[in-house]
């Protein structure tokens, strides 16, 4: 352990310093004024974390900064305040220790130094000093691991949001989101629209082509749905089995049926086979769309179920289509929700 002496006299430095090596302490820093002390010590050093001084002996006379007003200063900086401070001095003036002892110090030692009284006073303090760096290696540590659990379940919540198997948002996180977007939405008096999509024919895939590759379909048409949705404050999401969802925040039901739009843009441009489609060579999808200004006596739910008549209007209608429906505050008020 280190230990820094700080006495404008030379040969006392000396002096102590044999003494203390004779009593085995090999690590011996010398300081011939307060000023080298703080250098030392990287006193202006506002972003260090601890210093490699474990034990300051300090005189309490000299010049320009005397031992006491450098102990107050030293103490004042948060990365030297665990170090103690032994004052080291002819004085015996009770004003002087009571002030040493106010601004910080942690011990007295008169001189002439006596070396047994100075080998214990050293090997007391360094032992103190010790179990100080134990416990803060300790709370280090475990601030370290608080902040790696603390990392593992942001991880986790984020994982627990997302689909398995295609990588975007799932249902849980959709219900979370929307609810609060609705919230924005009945605040602001600005509408919010919500997108059902559905793989036609789907069961049909999955029985010619096999699970494994109705998978590999589920993860590039939610590639395609999520390419489509730009903005930061919209979201798409698996909604179960072969349906994706989809809201849009301050977006009317012409704003969201080019969305839809581009959403079959991109399956179209996906090319996937699907020999058992009866409708396409290719896989194609179904898109309801609805958009209302949210109303706070109106449950979000409402809004979904009005998307979902329309894809189901979609599918009546012969698939690969999108359908809309345009909700007011009235209408929805009186279940009389409609696809158009």
């Amino acid at each position: 352990m280190k230990i820094l002496i700080v006495d404008d006299s030379k040969t006392f430095r000396k002096m102590i310093k044999a003494v203390l090596t004779e009593a085995g302490y090999n690590e011996i820093i010398e300081a011939e004024s307060a000023k080298q002390a703080f250098d030392i010590l990287k006193i202006a050093d506002e972003e260090a974390e601890d210093s490699e001084i474990d034990l300051i002996l300090m005189d309490i006379v000299m010049p320009e900064v005397d031992g006491i007003e450098a102990t107050r200063i030293i103490k004042t900086k948060k990365h030297l305040r665990d170090i103690p401070i032994v004052m080291v001095s002819a004085l015996t003036e009770k004003d002087s220790l009571v002030r040493a002892f106010d601004v910080g110090a942690i011990d007295f030692i008169n001189k002439p130094i006596n070396s047994v009284e100075l080998g214990a006073r050293v090997r007391t303090q360094l032992k103190l000093k010790e179990e100080i760096n134990k416990r803060k290696a300790r709370e280090r540590e475990l601030i370290k691991i608080s902040r790696l659990l603390e990392d593992a379940n942001v991880q986790l919540k984020k994982l627990s949001e997302l689909d398995g198997l295609t990588s975007i948002p799932n249902r849980r996180c959709f219900d979370r989101s929307f609810k609060l977007e609705w919230l924005r939405g009945v605040r602001e008096y600005q509408p919010v629209a919500i997108l059902m999509i559905d793989i036609d024919y789907f069961k049909a895939y999955n029985d010619h082509y096999g699970h494994q590759q109705g998978d590999t379909c589920l993860r590039q048409i939610a590639k395609a749905v999520s390419e489509a949705v730009k903005r930061p404050g919209d979201l798409a999401a698996r909604y179960g089995g072969e349906e994706f969802v989809v809201y849009l925040s301050n977006t009317t039901v012409e704003g969201a049926v080019r969305v839809a739009e581009e959403i079959q843009i991109n399956v179209n441009n996906l090319a996937l086979e699907h020999a058992a489609s009866v409708i396409h060579p290719c896989v194609t999808v179904s898109i309801g769309v609805a958009s209302m200004i949210p109303d706070p006596s109106v449950k979000p739910e409402k809004l979904i179920e009005a998307a979902d008549r329309a894809l189901y209007k979609a599918k009546r209608l012969g698939r690969n289509n999108i359908q809309n429906s345009v909700i007011t505050p009235f209408e929805s008020s009186n279940d009389s929700i409609a696809a158009e």
